[in-house]
């Protein structure tokens, strides 16, 4: 019998993630990047620069954002509850 080993179809995370950089500090990143244009754009609107639709826009995308990284923190904190319950 022949045992071959599991090759990943996928690069390693070692290859997504820039040296020195965490994944968790590029979400954080861009999340904060994203509410800046959001904010931006409503004080391009409000100065008279910008669009309406522009900052509805901008602004909807931020809010989107926020709820994405919220449900996803939820669910990080659910999957170390249920780690931290387990008995060993």
């Amino acid at each position: 019998m022949t045992v071959l080993p599991l090759l990943p179809d996928a690069p390693g995370a070692s290859a997504i993630i820039a040296p020195g950089r965490s994944s968790f500090a590029g979400i954080v990143d861009a999340l904060a990047s994203t509410l800046q244009a959001g904010s931006r754009a409503e004080d391009a609107f409000a100065a008279g620069a910008g669009s309406l639709r522009d900052a509805v826009y901008a602004r909807a995308k931020a809010d989107v954002a926020v709820e994405v990284a919220a449900a996803e923190l939820q669910h990080a904190a659910q999957a170390l509850q249920s780690i931290l319950t387990m008995q060993v």
